[in-house]
């Protein structure tokens, strides 16, 4: 792990920031062609969001390729596309120059004063193309339906509408527009990853993937379209898949957070947490850590017996944000002190101090300061320490039964039994904890010889909680007892 994680620090060291931003489909979207390309693949800017898989649209919107198609995509391709007349030819010649010249509104003006009702659906769907491109996307929506119900195989007029029910995100439209182009013959790669998109929004991973892997295939630099495969396939818990994907993307963006993110998460599907536990520490590195982060790599280290690097990891989640829950922080340094590690829980707990000592509850002190006795007690600290600790827990509540049950195990342990038995009478008074502290006092009157006194303590011990071990305690009890008289 250690050998790897240098490897990939070098690597990191002159690669520049890759600046991440889930962009949302927008106005600026208003300058962006209508049309799909038919050029060769190109390399999208990364704008996406890997924990939703959501690909970057104003990324699409704004291709370089994705533009150019525009003014050729006004030609006519008489094999799939309606006819036009001679005279609708001449209403083009006329339009197309301030169109040309960017004079969209003036365009438009011209087109709707020259048409007529019965006019071909290509010019339907030419002001329907003037329309998108000054991004009003309502009014280009009926001029391309318009345009595919005059002539249902108009191949174009079916992908921008996908675009459009892409971009408003009606999937469902958006797939019956896509489908309908590609079944014309009209398949590329926009059409097949946003088709993929689509999918994957209505979580259905399996054509998603199935668009996604065509879509890669006739634009294999694209990363969108990488980026929504490995969403796909780890959906599908095809680990092995995914983290191959990921390894493209990590090498051709190796700042970039969210993949290496997404690799640890394939890596514990895989069931490879010290895999995890790399990709976790390189984010750590990178200075990019999340507080999430860092406890799942506690985590990694607790189950992989490794209690100081998950002591190390739980701290630097709780120095990370002191307005966290408590509670998951308590949880962390408690699975270590039942793991039997002692002196990693007592750093996680000195780092819980160091964060909200002075802003912690009664409530979240109680259990800091019993985690701490209990601690102690593991440990074998001075028997002042354990009882500062906790009669301060009483001091705050009276009546916290394991408080008194701690205290009670400290003073037998201290073989002090007149005071274990004192603060066992005190625990046993309260109901939750009767049960337990009755069967302990017991024990520590049968070790001072005082069998009769134990009896009833079990007996009642038995009565509201009936256990077999005490059962058999309670038999071996009773006949001591009776070979006593």
């Amino acid at each position: 792990m250690i050998d790897r994680t240098a490897k990939l620090t070098r690597i990191f060291r002159d690669v520049a920031l890759v600046g991440v931003v889930l962009a949302a489909c927008s106005s600026r979207s208003a300058r962006i062609q209508a049309n799909l390309p038919t050029a060769e693949p190109r390399t999208v800017p990364l704008y996406a969001d890997v924990s939703t898989g959501d690909v970057g649209m104003d990324a699409i919107w704004n291709d370089s390729g994705f533009k150019k198609a525009f003014v050729a995509g006004y030609g006519i391709n008489a094999e799939i596309e309606p006819r036009v007349t001679q005279e609708e030819i001449m209403v083009l010649e006329k339009v197309r120059p301030m169109m040309a010249s960017g004079n969209l509104p003036g365009a438009e003006e011209l087109l709707k004063t020259l048409m007529k009702p019965d006019a071909s659906a290509t010019l339907d769907f030419t002001l329907g193309s003037i329309q998108f491109q000054q991004d009003r996307m309502d009014d280009a929506l009926v001029n391309f339906e318009k345009a595919v119900n005059k002539f249902p195989t108009f191949r174009r007029a079916w992908r921008n509408l996908g675009l459009i029910h892409v971009r408003a995100s009606r999937h469902e439209e958006a797939i019956r527009s896509f489908t309908r182009m590609i079944e014309l013959g009209g398949g590329d790669g926009y059409a097949y990853g946003l088709l993929g998109f689509s999918h994957s929004a209505r979580e259905d991973y399996q054509p998603a993937e199935a668009s996604y892997r065509n879509a890669l295939l006739l634009q294999p630099e694209n990363t969108e379209w990488r980026l929504g495969l490995a969403r796909c396939v780890f959906k599908q818990e095809k680990f092995q898949d995914a983290a191959t994907l990921l390894d493209a993307l990590i090498a051709r963006y190796p700042d970039k957070v969210d993949f290496w993110m997404l690799q640890a998460q394939t890596y514990l599907g895989m069931k490879q947490p010290l895999r995890a536990a790399e990709n976790l520490e390189m984010i750590d590195r990178m200075g990019k850590s999340t507080i999430d982060g860092l406890y799942t790599l506690g985590d990694i280290y607790v189950q992989e017996n490794l209690a100081d690097l998950s002591a190390n990891a739980y701290a630097r989640a709780i120095g990370a944000d002191p307005d966290q829950p408590f509670a998951r922080a308590l949880r962390s340094a408690e699975v270590l002190a039942g793991k039997g590690a002692t002196a990693a829980s007592r750093k996680v707990t000195q780092q819980m101090r160091a964060t909200w000592d002075k802003r912690m509850n009664d409530g979240d002190r109680r259990k800091l300061l019993k985690l701490e006795a209990r601690l102690g007690m593991a440990e074998g600290d001075s028997a002042a320490g354990t009882v500062a600790i906790l009669e301060e827990i009483l001091k705050l509540d009276p009546l916290d039964g394991e408080a008194l049950m701690l205290l009670g195990q400290h003073y037998t342990k201290s073989n002090d039994r007149e005071k274990a038995i004192f603060f066992y009478e005190r625990a046993a008074g309260i109901e939750s904890y009767e049960v337990d502290a009755k069967v302990r006092q017991a024990q520590v009157l049968v070790a001072m010889g005082r069998f009769g006194d134990a009896l009833p303590l079990l007996r009642r011990a038995q009565e509201v909680k009936p256990r077999e071990t005490v059962a058999r305690y309670l038999e071996q009890v009773e006949r001591i007892s009776k070979s006593k008289k």
